[in-house]
């Protein structure tokens, strides 16, 4: 794969309310990924859509989740930050890989099955396609590498597998146009450390979510310090003291999240916090949590707000983002009209 210039591609779901277990399993990894890799990080608008989504609702998530990469720290002139839908290579690749991947790998995608859940004949088309479309986000930039958490492994695989297929299938046309070895690289999984899995403030065996009814539930990024707080001192925990060691948290899931979070913040191992809380109750170790998560995330809160006033700039961002991903996007789907026989 060397004869490819290194690369990062990830894409992000514009979901409203964005909280707590979203920047610390993702946003804070790209921030942390610009030192050492050229990025390209994509609002994957046309990947929304598998679900109905209010058109409005929807422009507003583009533009927060925009908001959240650049108060974090996401540096939108040394890498590029855009909106899938502005660069049409995304969907005129995926309609070549549609015709290139095949009807039994999709069906093995456990992601669909749980999302269509039950009611499979209703789901959307984009729906079941959509991983064609993650591989054209991916090799449209001919991507080599790509942070994903475990609900994504399986995509990439199949990204893996569409290029090699669509190498194998043009290998005497792409030679024919001068790409020696293969024209797409086969793009490795990026891993970069364990990523902080944030549960439900109210329940320590639930992911923290946007969906969970209650807003106790989660942190959300545009919190007021105050409302951190709040939620902190609310979070449901149990009447032992927190252990001197990380096997002591075993069974006690909301007394592990509370510890977990901590270190997450601080950028601390859970070692390190238990050897400073071990013996403490909640009621000292709840202020303390919370005064550390209005420090690290009141100016994030702030910051963002500030940019959602500004839609304008925000807007402006994602343009000039999308002008930049095109000039790498556009001439590698021309090379790919022209290595599959299309004219123009």
């Amino acid at each position: 794969m060397s004869h490819f210039t290194p690369r990062v591609f990830s894409g992000v779901q514009p979901t409203g309310n964005l909280h707590l277990g979203n920047y610390l399993g993702a946003i804070t990894k790209f921030v942390a990924l610009q030192d050492t890799h050229d990025c390209i990080y994509c609002i994957v608008d046309l990947h929304a859509i598998t679900l109905w989504q209010d058109p409005r609702a929807l422009t507003r998530n583009i533009r927060e989740v925009t908001a959240a990469f650049l108060a974090a720290g996401v540096d939108p002139q040394k890498h590029i930050v855009f909106n899938q839908s502005q660069v049409s290579a995304h969907a005129e690749l995926a309609w070549v890989f549609n015709c290139v991947a095949r009807m039994g790998w999709l069906n093995r995608m456990t992601q669909f099955k749980e999302k269509a859940g039950k009611h499979r004949e209703n789901a959307s088309v984009g729906l079941f396609s959509y991983p064609n479309l993650m591989a054209a986000d991916i090799l449209t930039y001919r991507a080599t590498h790509v942070p994903v958490g475990e609900d994504q492994k399986q995509h990439l695989e199949l990204a893996r597998d569409i290029a090699q297929k669509f190498n194998t299938d043009f290998a005497a046309s792409i030679k024919e146009h001068g790409h020696e070895n293969g024209f797409f690289p086969l793009p490795e999984p990026l891993i970069t450390g364990p990523a902080t899995r944030v549960m439900s403030l109210r329940d320590g065996s639930k992911k923290m979510s946007k969906s969970e009814p209650s807003d106790y539930s989660r942190i959300n990024l545009t919190d007021s310090a105050d409302m951190i707080a709040k939620k902190i001192r609310k979070a449901r925990t149990d009447p032992e003291a927190l252990p001197g060691e990380p096997a002591g948290l075993e069974g006690r899931p909301e007394a592990a999240n509370l510890v977990g979070i901590f270190g997450a913040l601080a950028g601390k191992p859970v070692e390190e916090v238990l050897r400073d809380f071990g013996g403490a109750n909640f009621s000292s170790f709840k202020p303390a949590l919370a005064e550390l998560a209005v420090e690290k995330l009141g100016p994030l809160g702030e910051r963002m707000n500030e940019l959602m006033d500004d839609p304008g700039y925000i807007d402006a961002v994602l343009v000039d983002g999308a002008e930049r991903a095109r000039r790498i996007a556009t001439p590698v789907y021309d090379d790919v009209k022209k290595i599959i026989g299309f004219i123009g």
